[in-house]
């Protein structure tokens, strides 16, 4: 295997003056942060429904699979598998019997590991493991700078590098953004690049054609050798369904190249409550349920025991213009129950992220933003897509929104380690040296603890108005702003193996020689 190790990122990179006034700067600064390549759940996802209500969930997906079916177009050994399997085949309309999904999706496991150029950042998906990974899919970048433009492949360089900045990060992600001045055809190899070599954590391969998963699973190999990734996850791809009951022929051919490879497919159904699905939240709900188990097990029905992410995408419309809403209480509250549908399956759970229709990184946005994060963290997500940067309705690609939602990932960290109760957190002791009406701020428990009791924002103004004033009084997307600027202007890249990066631009090379470029 061609694994490399690394150096961990810095959590905090920032400049140091020397001095007092560098000291005294370093101190006010956040503190440098252990990194963890991932989260271990502390605290217990939470079930909403009843068992009554979930078996009512149940029964009306399965009857949607078997009296109305899905369609998988453009795709015949996908409808092969499902005639083997025993699901009634009518051209390309496939219905299921009850229970026959849930039997084929006994083979998938139910957590696993994928694998990192850099195997301290290996992450596990499933369980009680949390993965956080930033935003994907999004045409436009904006910053405060430029404005709303096309992205790039320097914006998405850019966003790769600052996701490997951060300690709040598990996951490179896959398309943070789509960079446009690269033809439709060729963009992946610069993409999967980048993720090889700007960052050495786990990353999403392209699926937009077959050809393109299996040169994204070919870059893979040259990393970390053929046969280990014959047996281990080392690439995993985000497949959508096109809801509602549609599995296209495009998006199963990829998915199956990734199972045929023993990679990680994540398979998410796209459903607008009111234009791709029902308003109402149960009914989205046994959709979803249907959808996504169906591509799940042909995962399965490729290669038993290849590992699937159960996915979930619930969001809302505003009825009155049909304008996608993003971070609405309703789709928040529909993931709880995803997410205990899911572990009834024993399958790893991706479900929401850092959803907005905001168009600035404003209070709506993290508003917006938090609900739905937060119903990722209660729900039992293992993998956590769209964590940051995510801004007017997954179109846009926010330098600034991308910092503040980093922000809030840290936050989340200390949220999910849950409270320790052991002698030293209950402090006993300190009440004694204290005593009554007296204060624990120089106490022998506080100097033992301050280090690393809370945790300490990097984009918060905690400073009295006539500093923060005096300051230029900066707003958040303006903080963040210049922190973004600094991290890259700071960012290093991780090493790797100089014969790995001149095999993958070799492959690169390659391939973009052999085809005729395509921009559209």
């Amino acid at each position: 295997m061609a694994q490399h190790a690394g150096t961990i990122a810095a959590a905090m990179p920032a400049g140091r003056s020397g001095g007092r006034e560098g000291r005294r700067a370093e101190r006010s600064g956040p503190r440098p942060v252990a990194r963890a390549p991932w989260i271990r759940r502390g605290i217990p996802p939470y079930d909403i429904l009843s068992e009554d209500n979930l078996c009512r969930i149940e029964a009306a997906a399965d009857r949607i699979l078997w009296e109305t079916g899905i369609e998988f177009r453009d795709d015949p050994p996908a409808l092969e598998h499902w005639r083997r399997a025993g699901a009634v085949v009518d051209g390309v309309r496939v219905r299921f019997p009850p229970g026959l999904l849930r039997e084929i999706l006994s083979s998938a496991p139910a957590e696993f590991v994928q694998h990192a150029r850099n195997p301290a950042n290996s992450v596990r998906i499933g369980g009680d493991n949390v993965v956080f990974a930033p935003a994907y899919g999004s045409p436009f970048v904006m910053d405060l700078d430029r404005g709303r433009r096309f992205g790039t492949l320097e914006d998405f360089r850019n966003f790769v590098r600052l996701a490997q900045s951060y300690p709040w990060f598990h996951h490179s992600g896959g398309t943070i953004c789509e960079p446009t001045d690269i033809p439709v055809n060729k963009r992946h190899l610069d993409m999967v690049l980048a993720h090889l070599t700007l960052s050495d954590r786990p990353f999403l391969g392209s699926v937009t054609a077959e050809s393109r998963a299996e040169d994204s699973i070919e870059m893979a190999r040259i990393v970390f050798g053929h046969d280990f990734v014959e047996a281990n996850c080392v690439i995993m791809g985000n497949v959508n369904v096109n809801s509602p009951l549609v599995w296209d022929g495009t998006l199963t051919r990829s998915l199956r190249a990734y199972a045929r490879a023993n990679q990680g497919v994540i398979v998410v159904p796209f459903i607008l409550g009111g234009a791709m699905g029902p308003v109402t939240t149960a009914g989205a709900i046994a959709q979803s349920l249907a959808e996504t188990m169906a591509g799940c097990a042909l995962a399965q029905l490729e290669r038993p025991g290849a590992p699937v992410v159960f996915g979930n995408f619930l969001s809302s419309m505003a009825l009155r213009s049909g304008a996608p809403t993003f971070g609405t209480p309703e789709p928040a509250v529909g993931s709880l129950v995803v997410g205990q549908l899911c572990r009834r399956l024993r399958l790893p759970l991706r479900c929401s992220g850092n959803f907005t229709t905001s168009k600035l990184p404003d209070a709506q946005a993290m508003t917006e933003g938090t609900m739905s994060m937060l119903a990722a963290i209660h729900c039992g997500a293992n993998y956590i897509l769209h964590a940051a940067g995510f801004l007017d309705g997954l179109l846009s690609m926010s330098y600034e929104k991308f910092v503040l939602d980093a922000d809030l990932c840290g936050a989340l960290h200390a949220y999910l380690a849950g409270v320790t109760v052991d002698d030293s957190h209950l402090a006993v002791e300190a009440f004694a040296e204290v005593g009554p009406g007296n204060h624990f701020f120089g106490c022998s428990h506080t100097l033992a603890h301050y280090q690393s009791a809370f945790w300490d924002s990097e984009t918060a103004d905690n400073d009295p108005f006539e500093k923060w004033e005096a300051g230029g009084a900066l707003d958040a997307a303006r903080r963040a702003h210049a922190i973004w600027k600094r991290r890259l202007r700071d960012f290093e890249p991780p090493p790797i193996d100089a014969g790995l990066s001149e095999a993958l631009a070799d492959f690169v090379a390659r391939r973009k020689a052999s085809m005729e470029d395509m921009w559209y």
